[in-house]
């Protein structure tokens, strides 16, 4: 299983998503949740993924083979698609589309499925954050739900809903996906380092921070620490 997050804010989105991929306790692997496609200054698109791998990974696979495509269209590629909500369509299609085909091959075993969040903004347009589900139908944030999560979501969730709204900073906002990903990390182990964080600015239409936060990262450390001694005061201060 996995954990990711997206924040679409006033300022800008932030993109949070672990790498842990495992098919029993003893099969343990880390791959990348998050891809990145970007025509600086112009679009940028960040796909984060979570389920089967191989559905996943196909998905991936084929969004890029169309955008290579020297006949791509904007039906068909992310990087020509007039809107946002034309990327989610042509993503949730492609996800859809892959998934039967993989469940078809699995016929006899159990369905494989993957679920996707698209991020991303092309110029003049507005900043878009969508969940894209199995079936390739989706949903999008807004003001009132400023966040969307896929896979182990129900650790990482009340802490963005009691602080996460659209007037956040991008700091804070940073600081809120990363605690939601140290309750998921703490309560799940099927959720684990590393992680990749990414911070698209609003209307500059490129990932304008990239980082990988590795299994004994100092500053991670540090917050958690002191996220955990916070708790405990409050919890300790609280009298019923």
């Amino acid at each position: 299983m996995t954990y990711c997050v997206g924040l679409l804010l006033n300022e800008g989105m932030v993109l949070l998503s672990d790498t842990r991929t495992n098919a029993g306790l003893d099969n343990i692997s880390t791959y990348r949740k998050m891809f990145t496609f970007e025509d600086p200054g112009e679009r940028v698109i960040v796909i984060m993924t979570a389920g089967s791998l191989s559905v996943s990974q196909t998905t991936i696979a084929q969004l890029r083979e169309a955008i290579d495509d020297p006949e791509a269209t904007p039906d068909t590629s992310i990087m020509l698609a007039p809107t946002l909500l034309k990327v989610a369509e042509i993503v949730g299609a492609t996800l859809a589309k892959v998934r039967a085909e993989v469940d078809e091959k699995l016929s006899a075993m159990q369905g494989a499925s993957a679920s996707m969040i698209v991020a991303g903004q092309r110029k003049g347009g507005a900043m878009r954050l969508f969940l894209i589900y199995p079936e390739g139908n989706f949903i999008e944030a807004t003001e009132d739900t400023p966040f969307l999560q896929i896979g182990e979501h129900k650790y990482g969730k009340p802490i963005l809903d009691r602080v996460v709204k659209p007037t956040t900073s991008l700091a804070d906002a940073v600081k809120a996906v990363l605690l939601s990903m140290d309750s998921t990390l703490r309560s799940n182990l099927s959720v684990g380092m590393p992680l990749d964080l990414a911070v698209i600015e609003h209307d500059v239409c490129k990932v304008t921070q990239k980082r990988r936060i590795e299994a004994g990262d100092p500053a991670f450390r540090a917050m958690s620490e002191a996220w955990s001694n916070a708790l405990r005061d409050g919890f300790a201060r609280i009298v019923i």
